[in-house]
């Protein structure tokens, strides 16, 4: 199977986990609480403790989601702002 496939996505691998689902939940309220939040990865990992490729993955979603967007210079943004 292709990792490309949409069973495979990160989104719904994050949907499939309650501690992933309440972590995106946290993380959207965030955006929503401090309009005009920007991000990098890496202030990301450090603003929710978490590691790299539970971040990736949790970032992935959101922006598949459409709830974040990236900037020209790859930070994080809320889609609405």
């Amino acid at each position: 199977m292709s990792i490309d496939r949409p069973e495979h996505s990160p989104a719904l691998q994050m949907r499939l986990s309650s501690p992933a689902h309440a972590l995106i939940q946290r993380i959207q309220n965030e955006y929503r609480e401090m309009p005009g939040l920007i991000l990098t990865e890496e202030q990301a990992r450090r603003l929710w403790g978490i590691d790299g490729k539970t971040c990736r993955r949790v970032l992935a979603a959101l922006l598949e989601r459409r709830f974040l967007r990236r900037t020209a210079a790859g930070a994080y943004v809320r889609a609405s702002d």
